[in-house]
């Protein structure tokens, strides 16, 4: 991959080997990262009808969305390789109670802030549809369904870190590693590595499967961020070639010793 900043470190950085599975270099920016299947986690942030759809709440604020469904395709190669190569994969799911409790009232910056509490009050016919828990805009987008074996956070702020059990569940399995998709790259998916940088996991951001809410230059400047001061930035054909490199590393099972 080329880099947009010099690299600091000639061999690949990344958390200690816990010895669950081989470690292997992930092609990234500002230089490789180790990457060890057992100790990581795909996170899928937001990928639900308000952010990817025509129709939700992104799409009704005025957003440009055009590059979700193609980004939603490439989350759906990543969370496939992730999961035959045994690394658990985490949907975050964004939204609030059907009376909007949970959004914070007008006591709370996010009640004011939230494209989505500012378009129904613009739109009073939208009042109790967009990010409302068993709605449509809150479900997760069709062809990127969780499935057997995958976990769900529901998170009521743009970061999954933030008043969810998303960190107690990751420790719990031993996870150091994050590897971030989803939508938008500049709010909830950049919001949430922060705090995995704070939490001292160590992260990296999948840069063709995030899209942004905004122009162009905005996924560009998260990217930048990342990689400077946060985490690393791949692609997800690194993401997957490095999988599969890691499931042919596999020791083949040693035949069993027959008793006397």
């Amino acid at each position: 991959m080329s880099s947009k900043t010099p690299a600091l470190h000639a061999s690949p950085v990344g958390a200690p080997n816990t010895g669950k599975g081989p470690s292997l270099p992930l092609d990234a920016r500002p230089e490789p990262l180790q990457l060890e299947a057992q100790a990581s986690a795909l996170i899928v942030v937001d990928m639900q009808n308000a952010y990817a759809s025509a129709g939700g709440y992104l799409d009704l604020a005025g957003f440009n969305i055009s590059g979700a469904q193609a980004v939603a395709g490439r989350i759906r190669l990543a969370a496939d390789a992730a999961r035959q190569a045994g690394m658990p994969v985490f949907f975050l799911q964004n939204g609030w109670d059907r009376d909007y409790v949970e959004a914070g009232g007008p006591g709370s910056p996010n009640w004011h802030k939230s494209n989505a509490m500012k378009t129904m009050r613009a739109r009073p016919e939208l009042d109790g549809q967009l990010l409302a828990k068993g709605g449509w805009d809150y479900q997760l987008i069709e062809g990127l369904q969780p499935q057997a074996g995958d976990f769900v956070v529901a998170k009521p702020r743009y970061s999954g870190l933030f008043h969810s059990p998303l960190d107690s569940m990751l420790r719990a399995r031993g996870i150091r590693t994050l590897v971030f998709t989803g939508i938008a790259t500049n709010v909830c998916v950049e919001s949430t590595l922060r705090d995995a940088f704070h939490l001292e996991y160590f992260s990296v951001m999948l840069e063709d499967a995030t899209y942004q809410a905004g122009p162009e230059f905005i996924q560009q400047a998260t990217a930048y961020n990342v990689e400077t001061f946060f985490g690393w930035v791949s692609s997800v054909e690194a993401f997957c070639t490095t999988l599969a490199d890691s499931r042919t590393s596999q020791p083949s099972p040693q035949p069993a010793v027959q008793g006397a």
